[in-house]
């Protein structure tokens, strides 16, 4: 068998200037670079207990009309540390096949959204911020590129519908699964309910309808 080789940067070069815990959304543009010019491919096994290495894991929220694409991991899923859990996003290792392509953090997203969903509609995406959480040995070996999906249809299929089922929902109807969710998912619901907070108090006060303020501005934010 082929041994995975999946895209990491050393800690030492993504944490500079300090490690952070949460979302980061500043600087965004300076992280990216560094992955782009500092990676590397080393094999999976090598690296999935050593946080020296930080895997570079493309995080997609998939959202259509104010509601959210909200998974959950079964008993087959291929993450034994995740088994049951919730989760907001999408995605997963950038292998050495994504190089490719000219950028192969960009082939990664695309292959990951392609391999896990079968969406019937038009796509806008953009890189919110990056995700650190050394609250968890899984989450302590990954660095997580928040990307927002926003999308022109609800026609979402989650495609391994052996390993995880999925529903679209609001950040109301999410709530009772919080407790529920994997870390990462936990930390992009308390940034997209921030957001979503701000802006309906902004409609409140400027009188303007919530519809026209739906556009996530990356916020500076570490948790």
């Amino acid at each position: 068998m082929t041994t995975e080789e999946v895209m990491v940067v050393a800690a030492a070069e993504v944490f500079k200037n300090g490690a952070w815990q949460g979302l980061k959304t500043g600087g965004a543009d300076t992280l990216l670079k560094i992955i782009q010019e500092k990676h590397c491919f080393l094999p999976r096994h090598q690296v999935e207990y050593d946080p020296s290495w930080q895997q570079i894991i493309p995080y997609i929220i998939f959202r259509h009309n104010h509601k959210y694409l909200l998974t959950n991991r079964l008993e087959n899923s291929a993450e034994q540390r995740l088994h049951h859990q919730y989760s907001l996003g999408l995605g997963g290792h950038i292998n050495r096949e994504d190089t490719n392509e000219a950028d192969p953090v960009e082939a990664g997203l695309w292959r990951e959204w392609k391999e896990e969903v079968s969406y019937e509609g038009t796509l806008s995406h953009s890189l919110i911020g990056f995700i650190n959480d050394d609250s968890r040995e899984v989450s302590q070996v990954h660095l997580g590129l928040f990307y927002l999906f926003e999308g022109s249809s609800p026609q979402i299929t989650v495609l391994e519908d052996h390993e995880m089922v999925g529903q679209l929902l609001s950040l109301s109807e999410i709530e009772p699964f919080y407790n529920k969710m994997e870390s990462w998912s936990q930390i992009v619901y308390d940034y997209l309910k921030k957001v979503e907070t701000t802006q309906v108090h902004s409609s409140r006060v400027h009188g303007s309808r919530l519809e026209k303020a739906t556009n996530l501005e990356p916020l500076n934010l570490i948790t």
